[in-house]
């Protein structure tokens, strides 16, 4: 039987999240889910995954994914080696088994790669038989050491790795099919002798080998499949990967991507042939588009079903259902929607004029949606009320409202600055904004110009201005 091991105790200190590495996402979705989802793609059917940094948050997520997985708690961290070791009840109860270890961060491993080492384990006979890819950058890699002969002696860890070791570019990707008892014997035998004083499972390679067993590396010919995240914009390249990866497959399969402009495919979709995916298309979770359909541009769907030959132009759909003249619920979905009214919304369906209904929460049903739908409405940016006190507001001048989007002027006038200081504060939705200042007009006009930002008019604005004499005390 083929079991798996997932390693997903780590903080990600580089990614700067709240969240423990595992759960940062690609494609709107944890990486883990990958990792999960590729394993047991390969057979894999007992899964034991150890959680380390902030643990519950990793169990909780599992346990909605897929009950029947293991965990094992992994505290405190000192290493991969002993990371597994929190495991070996999982171990033990498989060591007539063979076991995959592999890292819950590298979302691009697939099956074909991990059932490629498998076939390579199980006909050799090997103990060990990991996964390894040559790279051109060496920087942080574990590096695979072979003898002149191209057999495998051990894998050397960068940190510990002399100036030539570190020239070898044959990347250890982190991911081992072990025979289960040989694993045991391994672990039994793995020291923190090295310079991070951490139980290294790279070290399972030397003592096996050692032990004289039978050991392997199966070198994968695309090296992006074992790519993981460090920070950020590791994460940003594997999300573009993966990205292209499904976009690529799907025009493969009779799907129209004209333009891949922020176009984003979950691995979850199913999507007809014959239909076109428009700039701006955001498809996530499990949803379903249908044949011969227009999908965008700028078209977000959660969950969605869509059915035959229908047209999503700019809208949202969460959780909803589009069949072959269904109604149509939509709502607008712009940046900073909330901050516009819509009136006189209208729809035309295959170019002649259909009802649309006012659902009052913000949505509109067109009903009975054969054909091509296209929407349009009047948009108003939303008024926001201006309130002034202290003892100097009657110097203020201010309309009672100013429209979101659009920079607001205003002034405080007949100032006294030779007997006063003025202090100007103000807060927009009861959090502190300062605007613009030009006091160049007050030495002529007795004037201070301030100047609020039009994207920061977002809700109540509150202005307190407050006369002091120069050297006393505020005035009353």
């Amino acid at each position: 039987m083929k079991c798996a091991i997932i390693l997903a105790g780590g903080k990600g200190t580089r990614m700067k999240a709240d969240c423990p590495k595992v759960m940062c996402k690609v494609l709107m979705k944890p990486m883990i889910d990958y990792v999960v989802s590729a394993v047991k793609s390969a057979g894999c059917a007992a899964i034991c995954v150890i959680t380390g940094y902030r643990h519950t948050e990793v169990e909780d997520h599992l346990r909605n994914l897929d009950p029947t997985i293991e965990t094992a708690l992994q505290e405190p961290q000192l290493g991969t080696g002993h990371a597994v070791m929190c495991a070996r009840d999982f171990i033990e109860r498989h060591r007539g088994d063979d076991i995959l270890v592999l890292n819950g961060d590298g979302p691009l491993l697939d099956e074909p790669t991990i059932n490629g080492a498998y076939a390579l384990h199980k006909s050799e006979g090997n103990a060990i038989t990991l996964i390894s890819a040559l790279v051109e950058d060496t920087n942080g890699i574990g590096h695979i050491k072979r003898s002149a002969d191209g057999k495998l002696q051990c894998i050397v860890e960068h940190k510990d790795a002399t100036e030539e070791e570190k020239k070898i570019n044959e990347s250890n990707a982190g991911c081992y099919w072990f025979m289960g008892d040989k694993l045991l014997y391994a672990l039994d035998r793995i020291t923190n002798q090295n310079a991070q004083n951490e139980y290294y499972l790279t070290d399972s390679l030397s003592i096996l080998l050692g032990a004289g067993n039978g050991a392997n590396a199966y070198v994968v010919e695309n090296s992006d499949v074992v790519l993981g995240a460090n920070d950020r914009a590791q994460l940003h390249i594997l999300n573009e990967i993966l990205r292209h990866k499904i976009m690529h497959q799907w025009m493969v399969d009779g799907v129209d991507i004209p333009c891949t402009d922020g176009v984003m495919i979950a691995d979850t979709v199913q999507i007809g042939t014959g239909t076109t995916i428009l700039p701006g298309t955001i498809l996530l979770g499990n949803t379903t588009i249908g044949k011969d359909c227009l999908i965008g541009p700028n078209t977000y769907i959660m969950d969605g079903t869509v059915g035959n030959g229908v047209t999503l132009d700019n809208v949202k759909l969460t959780d909803s259902t589009v069949e072959d003249g269904a109604d149509y619920i939509f709502s607008k979905t712009d940046k900073d929607e909330s901050h516009y009214e819509y009136t006189d919304v209208k729809a035309t369906v295959n170019d002649e004029n259909v009802a649309v209904i006012d659902n009052g929460d913000g949505t509109y049903t067109v009903k009975n949606v054969t054909g091509d739908l296209t929407v349009t409405g009047k948009r108003t940016a939303k008024q926001y009320p201006i309130t002034v006190d202290g003892n100097a507001k009657g110097c203020i001048r201010v309309a009672d409202t100013v429209p979101y989007g659009t920079d607001y002027d205003f002034t405080a006038e007949e100032l006294e600055t030779d007997k006063y200081d003025y202090t100007l504060t103000m807060t927009i939705n009861g959090k502190p904004y300062t605007p613009e200042f030009d006091d160049s007009y007050v030495s002529f006009m007795n004037t201070y110009f301030y100047t609020i930002k039009g994207d920061a008019i977002t809700g109540n604005i509150h202005i307190t201005f407050t006369q002091t004499e120069k050297g006393g005390a505020e005035t009353t």
